[in-house]
């Protein structure tokens, strides 16, 4: 196969993966990697796992796909979960962040469209934001370079600086009707939001009847250590989206909101194909039973301080490499690379370690969360050796 019938829209490493098991993955020759991108934040459960597996092969062999035109039962069952844990009291179901996204956007406009407000539309986003690929996302996003090429760029969006909250209070107007924001944000740099950030925005958009909705398709299911992000500055929003870890690979994400936001939507207001069909809910409800098993979450964050504190003592060793003042929060890390960022992910990969880059010239390092400590300690290792190559 030669594979020149694809589109050139990614940048490809020259690997090819036959299969994958833990946290590892594997070459057809059989040389391993281990891979602390989960798939760019998505199989926070690693590879192979046996309860994912189980009840993807038990639903493959009853149901796949049916339309919203009828009940789903695993549906109903993984929203009444996801409310149970969470501010919410309803829940989209669709197949991606930005499909997620969009429904929020769509959500926050129907909502004050039929409160007698639709003079209300605008969304206050951030500097460094990712928050998808479609013509609204990647003007709610950053970055010139998702921009370049689809004008006329789409309307509703002022940008405010990330962490700063007299940025967003100066960009309030009569149109505003939400804030959108990443609590940590991923292709940005790895860069979290301070809880006194978080805390002041909700009492900001509480003070002007703003919806503030959380992105959390990265930072949600487990990869912080908390179910959400936002449980961490103990603030709650009125919508959130979050993807990637909620399928652990298969495509599934989740707009979620509160019961009176949630009015703005009725019968045909909304819709999609596939999204919630019996498959991407019978895996979602065993990826929710593994992330919510007692004491998962605590495993996380325990082995997230043994990495931050492991990945802190190569910085010394190593200070022409990579600095100290790691990012993120849990197993969403940041590591600055003093040398190019591309230059430390190639030395990695080198050594059997795959790594991401980021804003900032950061290298972004989102392991599976069933990773132990002796895999860390692997890690850590075969990392010590590669940077050690590039000290040389």
């Amino acid at each position: 196969m030669s594979g020149n019938h694809l589109m050139e829209t990614y940048a490809r490493a020259p690997l090819s993966f036959s299969h994958g098991m833990g946290v590892y993955l594997y070459e057809e020759n059989g040389r391993r990697y281990m891979d602390l991108t989960s798939g760019i934040g998505v199989n926070n459960l690693g590879y192979g796992h046996p309860k994912v597996l189980d009840a993807l092969n038990q639903q493959a062999a009853k149901l796949w796909h049916i339309s919203n035109n009828f009940r789903i039962p695993q549906q109903e069952q993984l929203a009444d979960r996801l409310c149970s844990a969470s501010f919410a009291d309803r829940v989209f179901f669709s197949n991606s962040g930005a499909e997620a996204v969009e429904c929020a956007l769509k959500l926050t406009r129907r909502y004050f469209n039929v409160s007698g407000k639709p003079e209300r539309w605008r969304t206050i986003v951030f500097d460094g934001a990712f928050h998808g690929r479609t013509l609204a996302t990647i003007m709610a996003g950053d970055g010139e370079k998702y921009r370049e090429g689809f004008e006329p760029h789409m309307d509703g969006f002022d940008r405010a600086e990330f962490d700063n909250i007299d940025s967003v209070r100066n960009l309030i107007q009569d149109s505003t009707a939400a804030i959108l924001i990443e609590p940590v944000q991923g292709e940005g740099g790895v860069r979290a939001a301070s809880t006194e950030f978080m805390q002041a925005l909700r009492q900001l958009a509480d003070e002007h009847g703003l919806l503030l909705i959380l992105d959390e398709v990265q930072s949600g299911n487990g990869r912080t250590g908390k179910l959400y992000c936002h449980e961490w500055s103990g603030i709650t929003p009125d919508i959130m989206v979050t993807a990637k870890g909620l399928g652990n690979g298969f495509p599934v994400s989740a707009c979620l909101a509160i019961e009176a936001v949630a009015t703005g939507f009725i019968t045909g207001s909304h819709g999609t194909t596939f999204g919630g069909n019996p498959m991407a809910m019978a895996i979602g409800n065993a990826v929710f039973d593994a992330l919510t098993a007692p004491g998962f979450l605590k495993d996380v964050e325990e082995t997230a301080r043994y990495f931050r504190a492991g990945l802190a003592d190569l910085a010394s060793r190593h200070p022409k490499a990579i600095g100290s003042a790691l990012r993120g929060t849990g197993m969403m890390i940041g590591l600055p690379a003093i040398v190019p960022n591309t230059q430390l992910v190639e030395a990695f990969r080198d050594h059997g370690l795959l790594a991401l880059t980021a804003r900032d010239n950061m290298v972004r390092l989102l392991p599976p969360l069933v990773i132990s400590k002796q895999e860390v300690d692997e890690a850590l290792k075969a990392m010590d050796t590669a940077l050690s190559t590039l000290s040389a």
